[in-house]
């Protein structure tokens, strides 16, 4: 049974937060009545009252109350990304139909979302800053300011970063301003400054390590605030911190950072805050509530599963034929970096069009052993419960593809202990969510590398990546199927810069696949339209209810979400300036 007692929960349980309005103060009088049992600002002020409304600062980081707000961007990451379809069928949850064709209007809920988590985020952050810094509580020590403020500083940045990715344009409210003030800050200024000084705060206050997992510690904060520079092309001083937390990082247990043996072993509750968990949104089951649970993922899962697999509910996130085709290898275990994995030859063999009592044979050919840890396709076994039956468990093939997502699902062992089957689905699990782990350090790094010429050190880092996922102990075993899974390290010297760039590039998709990274890389790295539609163009010929004729990413435009139309009414076009082409 997984160990919560030093755990950080996020969720917001009772005494745990006061309204977002707390940040400001009503002016007439007849609204300054106290209500009774509410939580006052005198209360709160104390430092169980301030710690309290810290771990609530938390709980935006899982998108729990907004099915597209989360840290894990299922949506915004991967699927804008090309990592995946939104799968099921075209009706259901249809808000994010147009987000996957890129077609994406200011009034779309999924956006809405995406903001509305991210600033209470912001919010909750600065009624922790606002109380820290004007207590007058006996219990609150100097040392207690800072804690406090060094969190939830990391915190803000988190949020704040999250909401520059996916909008650029945004407004950055601190907590010293006035209620007036606040609503009347335009998105008109870049937040990128505010954003590295909120992190640096973190990097310099925060502990070495930390007592509870789930808190940041100055590592975690390192980490974060060089891939914010790396998103500015800032490589020598992204190098500088990303090399330090390789060379020197440790966990919050103190253990210094690493990959991991088993890739599968990232995506188990049991194996949550391990060696290369960097910071995580932290989870837990069974505590009375579905609120602790991993809410970002509740929705994907195999469809009508039953008793021989997860949940049974509800077919979201189904991974693309592009995806699964980049995990092909050559002879040298080497990946396709050429773009040729798509070609008819190259393309992994498919059940797509066969019912499950079709008679199937799975590809035969050379395969990166990532793929069925991070896809779910037939006649593999399927973690622990059975080999991947094909469309039986897909709840529309021809709308979304015959591929299943596997990362964050739950094992049959762990059914019960470390999920919650209490509510409408059993897919409430207990698997963290990670948003930076040790692998992504290192590819970053390796980035950097390459941009300021250092491609031998960008090859050490990659292969270490390729190392871990070539350990035959983990490759998945199916009764009857021998996948035949070739992967190697990069043996030969990298000395053409476009090459060692084009293979760091690939190993970022193919490790983080489907964890919520690949738009925003295309994005940063400036190649989103091109690579995109040349996707559109590809998947859309297969899906053609979903992505065929018409889905077109537009460059100038489609690399950011529309400001929500909702924002704009309240405060003003003035105040909060759309993005150009909506």
């Amino acid at each position: 049974m997984k160990n919560f007692s030093n755990k950080l929960l996020l969720a917001v349980g009772t005494g745990a937060m006061l309204s977002i309005s707390m940040m400001y103060g009503c002016k007439d009088s007849f609204l300054e009545i106290a209500p009774k049992a509410a939580l006052t600002e005198e209360v709160m002020s104390s430092k169980k009252g301030i710690d309290g409304l810290l771990v609530g600062a938390y709980s935006p980081l899982n998108g729990l109350g907004a099915w597209y707000g989360g840290f894990g961007n299922w949506v915004h990451g991967s699927i804008l990304g090309g990592d995946a379809n939104k799968g099921t069928n075209a009706g259901d949850q249809s808000v994010v139909n147009p987000v996957q064709r890129y077609e994406t209007l200011p009034n779309n809920g999924a956006v809405a979302d995406k903001w509305s988590r991210c600033f209470e985020g912001v919010a909750r952050c600065n009624t922790v800053l606002r109380l820290a810094a004007n207590s007058t509580d006996a219990t609150v020590t100097d040392a207690d300011r800072v804690r406090f403020a060094a969190e939830a500083r990391f915190l803000r940045g988190l949020y704040y970063f999250e909401l520059k990715r996916a909008f650029n344009n945004v407004p950055f409210v601190t907590e010293e301003m006035s209620y007036e003030e606040a609503i009347s800050v335009r998105n008109t200024t870049d937040i990128y400054p505010a954003i590295e000084a909120d992190l640096q705060f973190a990097v310099d206050n925060l502990p070495a390590t930390q007592g509870a997992a789930g808190r940041p510690n100055s590592w975690a904060a390192k980490a974060f605030l060089g891939k914010v520079k790396l998103y500015q092309n800032k490589y020598a001083d992204a190098k500088s911190l990303l090399t330090d937390v390789i060379n020197n990082g440790v966990t919050s247990k103190g253990e210094k950072y690493g990959l991991m043996e088993n890739y599968a072993d990232l995506f188990k509750a049991e194996f949550d805050n391990n060696k290369e968990s960097v910071f995580a949104a932290q989870t837990s089951v069974n505590s009375g509530s579905t609120n602790n649970a991993n809410h970002e993922n509740v929705l994907n899962f195999p469809y009508n599963t039953g008793s021989d697999g997860p949940a049974g509910c509800c077919g979201f996130f189904q991974p693309s034929f592009e995806l699964v085709n980049s995990f092909r290898t050559d002879a040298n275990g080497l990946p396709l970096l050429d773009g040729s994995y798509n070609d008819p030859a190259n393309a992994v063999k498919n059940d797509f069009g066969l019912k499950s009592a079709d008679p199937f044979t799975p590809d035969e050919g050379n395969l990166d052993p990532r793929l069925d840890h991070s896809v779910g396709r037939r006649g593999v076994q399927y973690l622990d419960w059975i080999a991947h039956p094909g469309d039986n468990w897909i709840r529309d093939q021809a709308y979304a593809g015959p591929y299943s997502p596997k990362k964050f699902v739950f094992y049959k062992a762990t059914q019960n202990a470390l999920t919650d089957g209490s509510s409408w689905t059993r897919g409430w699990t207990a698997i963290n969510q990670p948003l930076m782990r040790f692998a992504d350090v290192l590819l970053m790094a390796a980035e950097c590398e390459v941009e300021t010429g250092n491609l031998e050190q960008a090859r050490t880092y990659v292969n270490l990546v390729r190392n871990r996922a070539a350990n035959p102990s983990s490759f998945v075993v199916t009764a009857g199927y021998n996948a035949k899974y070739t992967i190697n390290a990069y043996s030969a010297p990298w000395t053409d810069a476009a090459v060692a760039r084009t293979a760091v590039r690939f190993e970022r998709k193919l490790e983080l696949s489907g964890e919520g990274h690949r738009f925003y890389d295309l994005v940063r790295w400036g190649v989103a339209a091109q690579t995109l539609n040349a996707y559109l163009a590809y998947e859309g010929a297969k899906l053609t209810d979903a992505l065929g004729t018409g889905a077109t990413f537009t460059a100038g435009k489609s690399e950011y979400y529309p400001i929500p139309q909702g924002q704009i009414d309240i405060h003003g076009p003035d105040v909060l300036v759309q993005n150009p082409g909506y």
